[in-house]
């Protein structure tokens, strides 16, 4: 069983959901990610935009400001930079600066200059399902068909960027968990993950801290702290390690990459 990289999450804005503003600052991110790969992260995924249900739009240009100092330093450290970003220009000058990875939970559809932008650069592509920005995304959780919508809508994305001209070694997919689906929707794509594993593609978990996790473990009208939600993150991505995963992405990463490690144990792979 082939380890999935673990990808650490350094998000530099100050309204993130778990970690806004610890981080706000280029030496506070820098700082961050190293203390990451120190406990085992494989990539560094760098965010300078929130995605939290509800959260506003920032411009590009503060983005930029965030973003990019931050990745110039860690890729001159010699850190693989994966950039969190649905816009094309943020992404065009993170690679430019030394990220070889996009993260757009755009899957494209934010901006229509994104998938050229990334195929011309032969960066990894990783494409979420989505189906709108956080200020209306809980709005738009329905899904008649149930997983089959989310996969079908996947698939169109995964179409959409082998069109053009992102190669299929370099396209990963996130089947979107907390993205316009509700707790119920999101354990059922948990639950019928082989329907992602399908559509020929390694697979990014993103489950990390997120408020499904929260309710699970917390009282009906007191869902548990974010920080309070790593166990849970990291027992879902050694169930799943062996699930056609690319990676996981995690705030955690030292308890995530422990669980990776003694699942490959179990399996046999050596001693994780």
């Amino acid at each position: 069983m082939t380890r999935p990289h673990v990808m650490g999450i350094v998000n530099v804005t100050p309204d993130s959901f778990s970690d806004g503003g610890l981080w706000a600052t280029p030496d506070a991110a820098v700082a961050r990610a190293h203390a990451l790969v120190a406990d085992g992260a494989d990539v560094i995924d760098v965010g300078g935009e929130s995605t939290r249900p509800g959260a506003p739009r920032v411009e590009a240009d503060t983005e930029l400001a965030r973003v990019l100092p931050v990745v110039a330093a860690l890729a001159a450290a010699g850190v693989t930079v994966s950039v969190d970003t649905t816009r094309a220009t943020v992404a065009a000058e993170a690679l430019a600066s030394g990220a070889s990875v996009i993260n757009d939970v755009s899957g494209g559809l934010a901006d229509p200059a994104m998938l050229a932008t990334v195929a011309e650069a032969g960066a990894t592509y990783i494409a979420m399902h989505w189906r709108g920005p956080s200020s209306t995304m809980a709005a738009q959780a329905s899904y008649p068909r149930g997983v089959a919508d989310i996969v079908d809508e996947l698939a169109a994305r995964r179409d959409a960027c082998l069109a053009a001209g992102i190669t299929p070694e370099r396209l990963v997919l996130d089947p979107g968990i907390g993205f316009s689906k509700t707790a119920e929707h999101n354990w059922a794509v948990l639950r019928e993950w082989g329907r992602f594993e399908a559509l020929g593609h390694p697979l990014l978990l993103a489950v990390s801290r997120k408020r499904f996790l929260g309710a699970l473990l917390g009282e009906p009208d007191a869902p548990r702290p974010p920080e309070g939600r790593d166990a849970a993150t990291a027992a879902l991505s050694a169930l799943l390690a062996h699930r056609g995963l690319w990676g996981v992405r995690v705030h955690a990463v030292r308890a995530t990459a422990d669980a990776l490690a003694a699942a490959r144990a179990l399996a046999g792979d050596g001693h994780g």
